[in-house]
C-alpha cells in the first residue's frame, strides 16, 4: 500500500501546471493529463509511505497544517525549472522543480516530525525526508529519452510564483484522497 501526503496549489497555479500536462498530450507525448481519475491533479508530495500506515498521524498531521493556514492566506513558493528523474530504461519523469521557500521547508520538516511520532510503523520514502527532499509537480512519466527536446519544448518554463492551498492524503489501494487541515 502506497500512501502520501501532498500539498495542493492555488488555482492559477493548478490551471498553469494542467497547460503543460495540456501541451505534452497535444504533442502526443506522454503526460499526466490522459490519467483521466478524479483524484488527479498538481500537486507536492512532501511524503511517501511503501509499507506501514500514515493515517494514525493524521490528527496530529492536520494540527500542523491548520496551523499555516492553507484555507487562508496559504504560503508560497515558485514553480521553477524543469527536471527530470528516472532514466530508467531510458524513459523519464519529466517534471518542474518547486523552489521552496522557509515556510515550506520549515512545514515540511514539522509534517515528518509528526509522522515519526506518530506513525512510527510506516516505511517513510528517504527521497521524501528533509534534507533529501526534492520538491517537485509532476508533468509526464516515461518520456522517452528520444522525446525529451520535444517534451521540454513543449511546457511552459518561465518561473511560476504559487501558493499552496490544500493537502490531502493520497491513499493507493482504495484509490482515495482524503482532505487534511
Amino acid at each position: 500500500m502506497v500512501q502520501s501526503i501532498e500539498l495542493l496549489f492555488d488555482d492559477e497555479t493548478e490551471t498553469a501546471l494542467a497547460r503543460s500536462w495540456a501541451a505534452l498530450a497535444d504533442a502526443g507525448l506522454p503526460s499526466l493529463a490522459t490519467h483521466t481519475g478524479e483524484t488527479n491533479r498538481p500537486h507536492v508530495t512532501v511524503a511517501v509511505s511503501d509499507e506501514g500506515d500514515l493515517r494514525p498521524a493524521l490528527d496530529r498531521v492536520g494540527a500542523v497544517l491548520e496551523g499555516w493556514d492553507l484555507r487562508g492566506r496559504g504560503f508560497g513558493a515558485v514553480v521553477g525549472s524543469p527536471v527530470l528523474f528516472g532514466g530508467h530504461r531510458h524513459r523519464w519523469v519529466l517534471a518542474r522543480q518547486v523552489v521552496p521557500s522557509r515556510p515550506l521547508l520549515t512545514l515540511h520538516a514539522a509534517l515528518h516530525r509528526a509522522l515519526a511520532a506518530h506513525a512510527p510503523d510506516a516505511a517513510v520514502s528517504e527521497q521524501t525526508l528533509p534534507d533529501r527532499w526534492t520538491a517537485h509537480a509532476t508533468l509526464a512519466r516515461r518520456v522517452p529519452a528520444e522525446r525529451l527536446g520535444e517534451a521540454l519544448q513543449a511546457v511552459d518554463v518561465e518561473p511560476l510564483p504559487c501558493r499552496f492551498t490544500g493537502a490531502r492524503l493520497w491513499d493507493s489501494v482504495p484509490k482515495t484522497v482524503t482532505p487534511l487541515g
